[in-house]
């Protein structure tokens, strides 16, 4: 009852929040506040990775008004729910483009939920951070990607794990462009390292029971499985995995379990333990700059049901490189920033070193490898400074500096 009423209350928060938008016609720079649009899913079924995002980011604004603000002016969140509706998301991103006129826009989960906003936000020349771990791909000037891409989390998670088990893998994954992209990659990366994919199963977001898949994989007898699979109902199949017995049989590895900050808490020790991931941001990660993050939240949110993820902690990320360019440059106005994010300056933030790929406009970050015991992932391996390969594969906007598009990566 504590999860719901918590949600409900920030759901109510948040819709109480619109009835303060800006008039259509008040330009930007007249405003006196500088306005942030949030557009995460605070209901629906990506509710549980959405909440921590939005609280974290609300979080990284009361910092920044605390300090003083922005250019003399309070920084004031414009926030929706788009309850992992893509008609929402629409109607959502066109109003906080239009009629908010907010300066920045920090949201989105999935892919579909990206490439439903994106080309709204680049449209009407809304400058647009994508927090969110993803597939890669992205070539968009107006778009600043902090997540990680398989170039970064994959490439290193697959020989990772072919080393410790084995060359033969099977793979399940979430059926829609993230999970089959994803998968390609693990079949490029596991032939690279001299194994095989012996398997690949695609399963819908809302697909709760795997009995058949379990007993397929048993019959394949693979070295280990690799899962894409994605959101709370795609947990059926590590609860299922373990009640068959086979944890103690097949590892099973993972390229999303644990991105939402909910999954290895709500998972019991002996359905989870063992799973091993790879992100760019792990509570485990030891520096200064993380700690005194994590105490900031816990003060902040004593009650919450959730552990620090990448994409809550990369959403942090990008209020604050936004806030940073914002105030180095002395203004608002995108290509302004660009020039500052993309300039090779390098961010102190909680998950280690982070800096802007001019050529991509992603993220070149630490990366980790990390193995769940007991609810809490214990980092096993570090790769500093790792950049977005795969997508320096598609996408040069130095040479092409109107790219729109999204590229499926030819693997």
């Amino acid at each position: 009852m504590t999860k719901l009423s918590r949600r409900k209350f920030l759901h109510t928060t948040s819709m109480a929040g619109l009835a303060t938008l800006a008039s259509p016609l008040v330009a930007r720079a007249q405003s006196d506040t500088i306005k942030i649009g949030g557009l995460h899913d605070l209901s629906g079924a990506l509710d549980s990775t959405g909440v921590p995002m939005n609280q974290v980011f609300q979080l990284a604004i009361k910092e920044i008004n605390e300090a003083g603000g922005l250019l003399g002016k309070q920084v004031e969140p414009v926030i929706y729910d788009p309850q992992s509706n893509m008609s929402l998301y629409s109607q959502y991103a066109t109003q906080l483009a239009l009629r908010d006129q907010v300066d920045v826009v920090m949201g989105g989960i999935t892919s579909a939920s990206r490439e439903t906003i994106r080309p709204i936000f680049h449209r009407y020349d809304t400058f647009y951070f994508y927090n969110t771990q993803y597939e890669g791909g992205v070539c968009d000037r107006n778009e600043i990607t902090l997540g990680t891409t398989p170039a970064q989390t994959v490439a290193r998670l697959i020989p990772y794990g072919m080393n410790l088990y084995g060359k033969k893998v099977y793979t399940i994954a979430a059926d829609y462009n993230y999970g089959h992209i994803t998968a390609a990659w693990v079949k490029r990366y596991v032939e690279e390292n001299g194994g095989e994919v012996i398997e690949t199963e695609f399963f819908p977001l809302d697909v709760s029971q795997f009995g058949s898949t379990i007993s397929k994989i048993q019959g394949a007898a693979p070295d280990f499985v690799l899962s894409a699979l994605v959101g709370t109902s795609h947990l059926g199949f590590y609860r299922q995995w373990a009640a068959a017995g086979m944890k103690s049989e097949i590892p099973v590895l993972s390229t999303v379990f644990g991105a939402g900050g909910t999954e290895q808490v709500i998972m019991t020790p002996e359905e989870g333990n063992g799973i091993i991931s790879s992100f760019g941001y792990f509570e485990a990660i030891d520096n200064p700059t993380n700690k005194a993050f994590l105490e900031k939240v816990e003060a902040e949110y004593p009650d919450k049901d959730w552990v620090m993820s990448e994409i809550s902690e990369v959403t942090y990320e990008g209020v604050k490189m936004w806030a940073d360019a914002v105030a180095e440059a002395g203004t608002t106005e995108r290509d302004a920033l660009l020039e500052v994010l993309t300039s090779g300056k390098t961010y102190d933030m909680p998950a280690g070193k982070v800096k802007i790929d001019p050529k991509t406009q992603h993220a070149i970050r630490d990366v980790y490898i990390a193995e769940l015991q007991d609810q809490v992932f214990e980092i096993k391996e570090s790769y500093p400074d790792s950049p977005p390969t795969d997508t320096q594969m598609v996408c040069d906007l130095i040479e092409n500096p109107d790219s729109n598009e999204h590229f499926e990566i030819s693997l």
